[in-house]
């Protein structure tokens, strides 16, 4: 029996009848037929992709230079030092002001904080700061708002601060219509920087400074107080040192004692050899009295001690007696003695505050400048080339849509639902419309008016401009 050309147990690779579908597949670089439909109705429409081109690179143009000029000023930060182990504590207690303005919010787990350089960004992000700055430079108005919190947000959108996460380095960018104030702004961040920290800082130095700085106004006025009481118990009784005045009577009464008793041992020998009416015994007997008047003077009377503070001097004597200077000299070592005391704690503490602010300020995190802020002398904003291109390529890619569109609009049939609607739905708002003739509403009725207004004379100018000059 004849076989049927194949093999029993095979199959065929498609079933008679059926179609190579592969072989109705587009080949590998050739365009599909509807690809080439499209281009070859926007090149026979290469007209008004052309005015479509034209208009959007004009109005791109325009808009680009219509849009107000931007500069951005910039200056960059040195990383914070972090070899000061007391630093990072400062900076975590921080967060403890939290009152200060919305800085505590910002650094609230400065534990977590890898470096002070987070930190510097957060203050310089806080409400302070930026309440400063707008009250400094009057951004309200430049900004033209009404609220400090729109100003903050403008402030905020106009102000770049990043960290480079190798090096640390703290960059500043800040966007102004002006470039002089832009390069201000900038520089006043820094400066607002170094206010807060410094006035934020809670580390040891810095309370222990605080303290030496208050108890040094205390002693003060302690050493004061204490100088003028000194001073006026020597200024009433006469005392400046009362060992050396002591030292100095005593020497004085010993030689007037020696003078007398030379006195009196002459006046004796010549009253053996002459009566009292001889004048050299009565010269020598005044001399003796004059001397004995002397003492008395220097030694004075017994002093009630309750009258310490206001002794009588005895006669015309400008200087206490010496019967009066043991209870003087108690009374002028206490005196003394109490403002030696606070004079030597104020010394002590004199020093201990100057330490005390040489290691605050060692503890203290410090900004260090590198690139100050300039005035930017090239504009930021906007970039007229990429809008001029930008508006130019959506103009291209609307009148490109806007051709398609139109040709699938023609190929739908007239009795099309859809298209139907469509009709009546423009038909409805362009009865709406001002050129359109007044259906009866009044609104209509007046637009209509100014529309023809407009229209006339539009035509007028066109006549007037047609006629021969």
């Amino acid at each position: 029996m004849a076989q049927t050309g194949t093999k029993r147990g095979t199959e065929l690779p498609f079933a008679p009848g059926q179609e190579d579908v592969e072989s109705t597949e587009p080949q590998a670089g050739t365009v599909p037929a509807k690809s080439l439909e499209i281009l070859q109705l926007l090149w026979n429409e290469r007209r008004v992709l052309v005015k479509s081109l034209l208009i959007g690179f004009v109005l791109g143009a325009v808009l680009a230079f219509l849009l107000p000029k931007r500069y951005t000023a910039t200056t960059q930060l040195m990383p914070p030092d972090t070899q000061s182990t007391s630093g990072m504590a400062m900076m975590t207690a921080m967060a403890a002001r939290a009152g200060a303005g919305g800085v505590g919010s910002v650094a609230g787990d400065l534990l977590g904080l890898k470096s002070s350089g987070a930190l510097f960004i957060g203050v310089l992000r806080s409400r302070t700061s930026q309440d400063r700055l707008i009250e400094q430079f009057d951004l309200k108005n430049v900004y033209g708002t009404r609220l400090v919190m729109d100003a903050r947000i403008r402030l905020d959108e106009n102000t770049s601060i990043s960290e480079d996460r190798k090096s640390g380095i703290i960059t500043i960018n800040v966007t102004d219509r002006s470039p002089q104030r832009a390069a201000a702004i900038a520089t006043a961040y820094v400066d607002q920087l170094n206010l807060l920290v410094t006035e934020l800082s809670t580390s040891a130095a810095h309370r222990e400074r605080v303290f030496l700085e208050e108890r040094l106004k205390a002693v003060k006025l302690d050493l004061d107080d204490a100088s003028n009481q000194l001073a006026q118990f020597s200024s009433k009784n006469n005392t400046l040192d009362i060992q050396q005045e002591g030292k100095a009577m005593l020497d004085v009464a010993a030689s007037l004692a020696g003078q007398m008793v030379a006195a009196q041992s002459q006046l004796e020998g010549l009253r053996q050899i002459y009566t009292d009416n001889n004048p050299r015994v009565q010269s020598l007997n005044a001399r003796v009295g004059e001397l004995r008047k002397q003492l008395d003077k220097l030694g004075g009377t017994k002093l009630d001690p309750s009258v310490a503070t206001a002794i009588p001097r005895s006669g015309d004597m400008p200087y206490p007696t010496i019967r009066n200077l043991p209870l003087l000299g108690v009374k002028y070592a206490d005196y003394y003695r109490h403002t030696k005391i606070q004079e030597t704690v104020y010394e002590l503490l004199t020093e201990q505050y100057e330490l005390a602010k040489v290691q605050e300020a060692k503890e203290t995190p410090s900004v260090k400048i590198l690139d100050p802020a300039y005035v930017p002398e090239r504009k930021a904003f906007p970039p007229r080339t990429l809008i001029t291109l930008t508006c130019a390529f959506f103009a291209l890619l609307a009148g490109c849509v806007w051709i398609v569109g139109r040709k699938r609009w023609e190929q739908i049939e007239a009795n099309d639902p859809g298209k139907v609607f469509a009709r009546d739905v423009f038909r409805s708002v362009n009865s709406a419309m001002p050129w359109a003739t007044p259906n009866g509403s009044s609104w209509q009725a007046t637009t209509h008016r100014a529309w023809l207004r407009m229209a006339r004379r539009k035509a007028a100018d066109v006549e007037a401009d047609s006629l021969p000059k």
